[in-house]
Protein backbone atom coordinates (compact mmCIF):
# COMPACT_ATOMS: atom_id res chain seq x y z
CA UNK A 1 0.00 0.00 0.00
CA UNK A 2 0.70 3.47 -0.48
CA UNK A 3 1.25 5.45 2.85
CA UNK A 4 1.13 9.74 2.27
CA UNK A 5 2.75 12.20 4.63
CA UNK A 6 2.24 15.47 4.65
CA UNK A 7 4.46 18.14 6.25
CA UNK A 8 4.97 22.64 6.16
CA UNK A 9 1.57 23.34 8.06
CA UNK A 10 2.30 26.04 11.16
CA UNK A 11 0.51 29.41 12.67
CA UNK A 12 1.16 32.25 9.88
CA UNK A 13 -0.70 35.69 10.14
CA UNK A 14 -2.84 36.84 7.89
CA UNK A 15 -1.48 37.58 4.49
CA UNK A 16 1.34 35.29 4.75
CA UNK A 17 2.93 32.30 3.56
CA UNK A 18 3.45 28.23 3.91
CA UNK A 19 4.76 26.22 1.97
CA UNK A 20 3.07 22.30 2.48
CA UNK A 21 4.55 18.69 1.11
CA UNK A 22 2.97 15.69 0.64
CA UNK A 23 5.42 12.60 0.18
CA UNK A 24 3.92 8.81 -0.95
CA UNK A 25 5.95 6.24 -0.10
CA UNK A 26 5.56 2.81 -1.93
CA UNK A 27 4.70 2.65 -5.63
CA UNK A 28 2.59 5.44 -6.98
CA UNK A 29 2.46 4.13 -10.40
CA UNK A 30 2.55 6.21 -13.52
CA UNK A 31 -0.84 7.61 -14.23
CA UNK A 32 -2.23 9.52 -11.14
CA UNK A 33 -4.36 12.14 -9.73
CA UNK A 34 -2.95 14.56 -6.57
CA UNK A 35 -5.29 16.52 -4.80
CA UNK A 36 -4.61 18.21 -2.06
CA UNK A 37 -8.16 18.81 0.48
CA UNK A 38 -8.98 20.62 3.67
CA UNK A 39 -11.48 20.11 6.37
CA UNK A 40 -12.18 22.71 8.76
CA UNK A 41 -14.46 21.77 12.09
CA UNK A 42 -17.68 22.35 11.08
CA UNK A 43 -17.44 22.59 7.29
CA UNK A 44 -17.62 20.38 4.62
CA UNK A 45 -13.80 18.94 3.18
CA UNK A 46 -13.31 21.30 0.07
CA UNK A 47 -10.88 20.22 -2.59
CA UNK A 48 -8.46 23.23 -3.43
CA UNK A 49 -5.74 22.07 -5.97
CA UNK A 50 -5.18 19.45 -7.79
CA UNK A 51 -2.67 18.03 -10.47
CA UNK A 52 -2.51 14.96 -12.74
CA UNK A 53 0.49 13.10 -13.91
CA UNK A 54 -0.32 14.98 -16.96
CA UNK A 55 0.81 18.50 -15.43
CA UNK A 56 -2.56 19.57 -16.02
CA UNK A 57 -3.54 21.52 -12.41
CA UNK A 58 -7.01 23.27 -11.11
CA UNK A 59 -7.83 25.16 -8.24
CA UNK A 60 -10.97 26.38 -5.74
CA UNK A 61 -11.99 29.45 -6.77
CA UNK A 62 -11.40 30.91 -3.01
CA UNK A 63 -7.36 29.74 -3.76
CA UNK A 64 -6.83 31.14 -7.27
CA UNK A 65 -4.31 33.26 -7.34
CA UNK A 66 -2.75 32.88 -4.23
CA UNK A 67 -1.72 29.15 -4.14
CA UNK A 68 0.36 27.10 -6.79
CA UNK A 69 0.33 23.25 -6.77
CA UNK A 70 3.39 21.23 -7.72
CA UNK A 71 5.47 18.30 -8.50
CA UNK A 72 8.43 17.98 -6.30
CA UNK A 73 9.59 15.02 -7.34
CA UNK A 74 8.93 11.11 -8.22
CA UNK A 75 6.69 10.83 -5.44
CA UNK A 76 6.48 14.33 -3.96
CA UNK A 77 3.78 17.25 -4.80
CA UNK A 78 3.69 20.89 -2.67
CA UNK A 79 1.19 23.81 -2.35
CA UNK A 80 2.79 27.11 -1.75
CA UNK A 81 0.17 29.23 -0.08
CA UNK A 82 0.70 33.27 -0.41
CA UNK A 83 -1.48 35.87 1.32
CA UNK A 84 -2.92 33.41 3.30
CA UNK A 85 -6.48 34.46 5.20
CA UNK A 86 -8.27 32.88 8.23
CA UNK A 87 -10.80 31.29 6.18
CA UNK A 88 -7.48 29.18 4.61
CA UNK A 89 -7.60 27.77 8.48
CA UNK A 90 -8.04 23.91 8.13
CA UNK A 91 -6.31 21.02 7.89
CA UNK A 92 -4.65 20.37 4.55
CA UNK A 93 -4.73 16.34 3.75
CA UNK A 94 -3.30 15.10 0.79
CA UNK A 95 -5.38 12.13 -1.85
CA UNK A 96 -3.91 10.24 -4.78
CA UNK A 97 -5.86 8.59 -6.74
CA UNK A 98 -4.40 6.36 -9.10
CA UNK A 99 -5.18 6.20 -12.52
CA UNK A 100 -2.82 3.30 -13.70
CA UNK A 101 -4.87 1.09 -16.13
CA UNK A 102 -3.67 -2.45 -14.40
CA UNK A 103 -4.40 -0.86 -10.80
CA UNK A 104 -6.97 1.95 -11.49
CA UNK A 105 -9.03 2.78 -8.61
CA UNK A 106 -6.50 2.74 -5.68
CA UNK A 107 -6.79 5.71 -3.34
CA UNK A 108 -4.41 6.50 -0.45
CA UNK A 109 -4.98 10.11 2.09
CA UNK A 110 -2.87 11.00 4.37
CA UNK A 111 -3.34 12.23 7.95
CA UNK A 112 -3.16 15.86 7.17
CA UNK A 113 -1.07 18.78 8.17
CA UNK A 114 -2.96 21.88 9.99
CA UNK A 115 -3.26 25.49 8.78
CA UNK A 116 -3.59 28.21 11.14
CA UNK A 117 -3.64 31.96 9.84
CA UNK A 118 -4.61 33.61 12.72
CA UNK A 119 -3.31 37.39 14.10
Amino acid sequence: QVRLVESGGGRVQPGGSLRLSCAAFGDIGSFWHMYWFRQAPGKEREMVATISSGRTTSYADSVKGRFTISRGGAASWKLQMNDLKVEDTALYICNLEDRSIETYGRNFWGSGTQVTVSA
